[in-house]
């Protein structure tokens, strides 16, 4: 049977295209260590996209499969016995759906925000350069770099001021894969309440926040105009384009979680910092003083992840993250009751070489370290409704000032 089963997965095709008629969803639930062993042999193939991980027995998995797959792998499910269910019989419908919507609400004057859609990029950085402008006092605009197709890197500086000795910085990003919306909308959400509620003035007396909405911006636009599931960068390859740019970071590169594949979603690049979006991060991280804490935003699942994403071993100061990160749990749940599991990226979800966070810590030495997974929504998890980004975003943002707060009382 294990012979069967190798050949059909071989056997599976090779190619993704932009149109996701036919493409379906199922859910399985593993009921042993087997089971999830063989599902990892599909997260290398083409016609399979995982959106949930493999990392537990017992817990929900969601995959996206080609309409070219899908008998193979349903006669694979069932010979098993493996427990599964279609969540989505056509992922094209949804994705019309939610591009209706934004095509029915009214363009936004240039400058202004609104919490009921999501933005381009464009959008987004003129709305940033409105702030500066508006605010001069307590904004200022860096752009860290070009992305690849040419796009600016927008990161914007809130702060009360200069001071003596300077005042610890926190650094913020979100979007480094292309199809996370939500993560942007909560990045924009921050950057709102701290620069343009005088409620929150007080969080930035003693803090610098540095926040960078749109990591990879090539990858989102072609979400908006080719391909909404879109995950990678748009750099140029051999056979596929585009790299994941949570796994082409200097730190245990190409290690565990990463694939050499360039068509995998997964595909670290064909060295470390092969992307110009990952060397602006790194360049800028390198560079800038005084950042105390580092923070990624990601879609999706409900989890605050310490390192290390390359191994399940921990960092010196583990105890510490794990209790910050309880906190900013904490924080988020007394808003909706909203839940976040804690814990090191390996041990709770799943091996990731060359991410972000790990860089972070290992690379530039900042001690308080984490990515946040912020929860799913709509018909594929990475679609959440227009009508919820403000919810998430409000609740986000009470974590977020936990995070940025504990520097403070730390004295770091």
């Amino acid at each position: 049977m294990r012979l069967v089963i190798a050949t059909i997965v071989a056997l599976l095709g090779t190619t993704l295209g932009v149109s996701y008629d036919g493409y379906k969803v199922y859910k399985i639930v593993t009921k042993t260590e087997a089971e999830a062993a063989l599902l990892r042999t599909f997260e290398s193939n083409e016609n399979f996209d995982f959106w949930s991980s493999i990392n537990k027995v017992g817990k929900p998995i969601s995959v996206m499969v080609a309409p070219n797959a899908q008998s193979q792998f349903e006669f694979i499910l069932k010979t098993t016995k493996m427990h599964f269910s279609v969540e989505i019989e056509d992922v094209e419908s949804t994705i019309e759906a939610e591009r209706r919507y934004h095509q029915s609400r009214r363009p936004l004057k240039s400058g202004r925000i609104t919490f009921d859609q999501y933005l381009r990029h464009d959008e987004i950085n003129a709305y940033l350069a409105e702030l500066a402008q508006n605010y001069p006092d307590n904004v200022t605009l860096e752009t860290i770099g070009q992305s690849y197709q040419k796009r600016d890197m927008i990161a914007i500086r809130i702060s009360s001021g200069p001071s003596d000795p300077p005042k610890p910085a926190v650094f913020i990003d979100a979007g480094i894969h292309a199809r996370e919306w939500i993560a942007p909308a909560v990045a924009l959400y921050a950057i709102n309440q701290l620069v343009e509620n005088p409620y929150y003035s007080l969080f930035t007396e003693h803090v610098d926040w540095i926040i960078l909405p749109s990591l990879n911006p090539d990858g989102y636009e072609y979400t908006w105009d080719e391909n909404r599931l879109w995950r990678k960068t748009l750099s140029n390859g051999t056979r596929c384009i585009g790299c994941d740019a949570n796994r082409n970071f200097g730190y245990h590169w190409m290690e565990d979680g990463a694939d050499d594949d360039e068509c995998s979603e997964i595909y670290g690049g064909k060295e470390a910092f092969s992307e110009v979006e990952t060397q602006n991060l790194r360049d800028y991280l390198a560079d800038t003083p005084n950042i105390k804490g580092y923070l990624s935003l990601h879609s999706f699942g409900q989890y605050v992840l310490y390192p290390w994403s390359y191994a399940d071993v921990l960092p010196d100061n583990a105890d510490e993250l794990q209790g910050l990160g309880e906190q900013i749990n904490n924080a988020i749940e007394a808003v909706n009751g909203t839940t976040y599991t804690v814990g090191s990226t390996t041990a709770t979800l799943y091996a990731a070489a060359g991410a972000s966070q790990d860089w972070a810590m290992g690379g530039a030495g900042i001690d308080i370290v984490y990515s946040i997974e912020l929860p799913g929504g709509g018909f594929f998890g990475f679609d959440l409704p227009p009508s919820e980004i403000e919810r998430v975003a409000l609740e986000t943002f009470e974590g977020l000032k936990v995070f940025g707060q504990y520097f403070v009382a730390q004295k770091r």
